[in-house]
């Protein structure tokens, strides 16, 4: 068994998903969680390794406390919990689509961080995974770009705070995953043809990229109080 212990908050797809399969082929005894059982034990199955699942709400504050102590004691935590409510154009956003983005991710990663900490290794780390929308300039995305900058802010304000704890976030770009399912087949490949454009690189990015990256966070241990941005450089404006 690994000596370390990491849990992935938000595990069961996408960049969780992958991120757990990169940590998994590097030694780490694994944690993934998710709200949908089912989701959740397919993703389980999915993946090789010292690998375990908690069906968990992360939204659920009440309930945080005993999930992390069912979980028990970890040596990193991975928030890679999704969400996309508060777009639109600023004028005609819905607010209470904005707040309910900001409870279901900001709140939701806030709240996570805190429960988890009786069981977090003083040597450990927290990473934080936020979204370019945070540092881009892109119409229409106010509302996601508040939502996740008030995610990234955590990590240089707890990096000094919880130490010798290393805290960080991640901030990706567009990544093909399944988050952008809800488009329907017709729109999702035009959407992210789009996308790739008008990123310097190309092309989106892969779930596996940003797994390599947050795995950089975790491993590195004089790294402490980082966004690190994974986005291909969409976020300079082409």
């Amino acid at each position: 068994m690994s000596s370390q212990h990491t849990v992935i908050i938000g595990g069961s797809s996408g960049i969780g998903l992958a991120t757990a399969a990169h940590l998994l082929e590097k030694g780490h005894r694994v944690t993934i969680t998710g709200r949908d059982a089912a989701k959740l034990q397919a993703a389980a199955q999915s993946l090789d390794g010292d690998i375990a699942a908690i069906v968990m709400d992360a939204a659920d504050l009440a309930a945080l406390p005993a999930a992390f102590r069912a979980i028990g004691p970890l040596d990193h935590l991975v928030l890679a919990l999704g969400g996309g409510n508060g777009a639109g154009p600023f004028t005609a956003v819905d607010l209470a689509d904005v707040r309910k983005g900001f409870e279901q991710k900001t709140l939701a990663h806030f709240a996570c961080a805190q429960a988890c900490l009786p069981y977090l290794s003083k040597q450990g780390s927290i990473t934080f995974v936020s979204a370019v929308s945070a540092q881009a300039a892109m119409p229409g995305t106010a509302g996601l770009g508040a939502i996740n900058a008030a995610i990234a802010a955590l990590a240089p304000i707890l990096a000094v705070e919880l130490k010798p704890i290393r805290v960080n976030c991640i901030s990706p770009g567009v990544v093909d995953t399944p988050w952008w399912d809800f488009l329907g087949a017709d729109q999702k490949e035009p959407t992210l043809t789009a996308f790739a454009a008008r990123t310097p690189v190309g092309r989106v990015g892969r779930p596996q990229e940003v797994a390599d990256a947050i795995a950089f966070l975790i491993g590195n241990g004089f790294t402490s109080g980082h966004t690190l941005i994974c986005d291909g450089g969409i976020r300079l404006g082409q």
